[in-house]
């Protein structure tokens, strides 16, 4: 149960720190640079899914030593990919559907693919 904890507790500093730099890329790509909020979306999301990758695989899930290194990647960007589609498809539902800001849609989504993100990762990776 100490490793699950222990897990959990990195987990959410790997997110947290992806969090901020989704959040702070989406905004300042929104914001200043005026790109699209959706299109925004998806660099931020891509950049934090890159930042997380380092730490989760190195820090947080571990790989098992039977596990194929490159089967591990590929699933790792594989659930990532889906987990995008999954974020760009709630944002784009909460803004344009419900009239929600991008940012309040783009929380919400963010919720929904951390849980995502911790069962595939945990299931599949480690």
């Amino acid at each position: 149960m100490g490793k699950l904890i222990r897990q959990l507790i990195r987990f959410g500093i790997t997110g947290g720190l992806a969090f901020a730099i989704d959040y702070a890329a989406a905004i300042f790509l929104t914001e200043v640079v005026k790109v699209n909020y959706l299109a925004a979306s998806t660099i931020s999301f891509s950049l934090a899914v890159t930042f997380n990758y380092i730490l989760s695989i190195y820090w947080v899930f571990v790989p098992s030593e039977r596990k194929n290194r490159r089967v591990t990647i590929l699933l790792f960007w594989l659930f990532s990919i889906i987990g995008l589609a999954i974020n760009d498809l709630l944002i784009w539902a909460l803004v344009e559907w419900i009239g929600l800001h991008y940012i309040t849609a783009k929380f919400l989504a963010t919720g929904v693919v951390m849980v995502f993100n911790f069962i595939t990762r945990k299931r599949f990776i480690e």
